[in-house]
């Protein structure tokens, strides 16, 4: 095909376009506009509901962005007591890739995780870190993956392959394939909210991403929304000064009939998405408000998620407005709680982290449970990875730290169609290669869409010459982890 052919057909495409844009695009505002629709309909292009019956309804991802250590954690290694200061034997560590802060290491000591002690918790004999005491309350309603890995050693690359489905920059995101895949239930609320939150740890977070939550390629209206914790919650959501409901309405109005005015001549998709935008954003303007104010709630909910969630920002008051917008049919609420990179001082910093997000993330298990929630919302806990049973750099019988490690790590899911009360997948004696039932990132997402009700080969979306997917061309459902 020539490039004047190709021209061609694209500007007859956009007269036939432009000649039924009107009709169109008057249907799909009227839509948005309608007054007592109590869930909206899948946005334009997303795939009509579920693929089988979901258990899941929605999810909310606990992500600990840094990398926790599974040593100190979830899985312990009493053999490495024995083993503490000696060489990690080479025919463990293999030929594993190393990253640039210990790979010209001369020494690669073992580290035990003795300064912490290890209980089997309730009927399922989870063993649970003394530095998670509240999580192991509730270790009966987990469901304990020790056999994750991940071939990114990397922060930016194994963060953007677990939430993208691939370690380049692009793609979209799980909470944005979330909102292309099923809608959203709620016309007031976006499909796919995030909430930051900064860790307890001296160690400075490492930079998170817009891009994390972005939409890559699919429509825009899936973006994910972060929320902020102070000011409006979302940028520019109160009206400047002179300019009242009515003034907005009117504006917005005028605005969408200029749009019209322009999807008539252009016929671009991305011009109705920013009509849909501009009407979330207006019914947003009642709707998070009422979200963000926390003083409907008893002393009881306090209590139970600890004074921090009184303070907007922290962990633990993400983990209690998460609840809160699961409550109102958000779809995908994604937090991420920093600073969990421990080089160094890792006794002391994860002391400090995992007081940040035990009793909240507990608590939200447990809020979830008494409302009726939890059967269908599915809680997942993780990082990008897990940290190296060597010491990095210097040991002393006080200090130490820990390196990436993508060869095996621990995560946690709960609820929403995933079977409570149990640990899949096994580590070697040094919690560095696993040995029985391997998860991989692709699997674990494929069985996340699973319980949403999605055949992961079938959320496709086709750019470039190519259907693209969240587990790119890998994954399988993990049947063994599923109710």
């Amino acid at each position: 095909m020539t490039f004047q052919h190709s021209l061609h057909t694209q500007q007859a495409r956009r007269q036939f376009l432009g000649r039924t844009a009107t009709g169109i695009g008057t249907a799909a505002l009227a839509s948005l506009l309608q007054e007592g629709t109590t869930a909206a309909e899948p946005a334009s292009g997303a795939v009509a509901g579920p693929h089988f019956r979901p258990r899941a309804r929605r999810v909310i991802s606990l992500f600990m962005h840094g990398g926790p250590s599974q040593l100190e954690t979830f899985d312990e290694k009493p053999e490495l007591e024995r083993r503490h200061g000696t060489e990690l034997p080479d025919s463990v560590r293999g030929d594993q890739r190393l990253t640039g802060m210990t790979s010209g290491q001369k020494s690669f000591p073992v580290v035990s995780s003795a300064m912490f002690r290890f209980r089997k918790r309730g009927n399922s004999g989870a063993t649970v870190s003394e530095l998670l005491p509240r999580l192991g309350d509730v270790a009966d309603e987990l469901c304990f993956i020790k056999s994750m890995h991940t071939e990114a050693i990397n922060h930016d690359p194994a963060v953007t392959l677990l939430q993208t489905g691939d370690q380049r920059p692009g793609r979209p995101s799980f909470g944005a394939w979330a909102s292309y895949g099923l809608g959203s239930e709620t016309r007031d609320l976006p499909a796919f909210v995030v909430l930051l939150s900064e860790g307890s740890a001296a160690r400075p977070g490492d930079p998170l991403y817009a891009r994390l939550w972005g939409t890559g390629f699919l429509p825009s209206s899936h973006q994910g929304v972060s929320f902020r914790k102070s000011g409006d919650p979302v940028l520019y959501l109160s009206n400047p000064p002179g300019l009242n409901s009515t003034s907005r309405r009117r504006m917005l109005d005028g605005l969408a009939a200029l749009n019209q005015q322009r999807y008539a001549v252009t016929g671009d998709p991305e011009i109705e998405t920013r009509i849909a935008q501009f009407e979330m954003a207006y019914r947003m303007q009642n709707s998070v408000p009422e979200l963000t104010d926390f003083s409907d709630e008893p002393k009881l909910t306090f209590d139970l998620y600890g004074a921090a969630a009184q303070r907007p920002g922290t962990f633990a008051a993400n983990c209690l407005l998460a609840r809160r917008l699961a409550e109102r049919g958000t779809r995908f609420i994604q937090l991420y709680h920093r600073g969990w990179d421990q080089h160094y001082n890792l006794p002391g910093d994860m002391r400090l982290q995992c007081q940040d997000v035990d009793q909240a993330a507990a608590a939200l298990i447990l809020d979830l449970k008494q409302r009726g929630l939890l059967d269908d919302t599915l809680v997942v806990w993780g990082g990008e990875f897990g940290r190296t049973v060597y010491s990095q750099g210097q040991l002393s019988t006080t200090d130490y730290g820990r390196d990436h490690h993508g060869r095996c790590f621990t995560m946690w899911l709960a609820g929403g169609g995933i079977r409570p009360g149990i640990t899949w997948g096994k580590t070697d004696e040094f919690s560095y290669n696993v040995v029985e039932n391997p998860v991989h990132v692709h699997d674990l997402n494929a069985t996340i869409l699973h319980c949403l009700g999605i055949d992961h080969t079938r959320l496709t979306y086709r750019f470039q010459g190519r259907d693209f997917r969240l587990t790119d061309v890998h994954g399988e459902v993990v049947e063994g982890l599923l109710a």
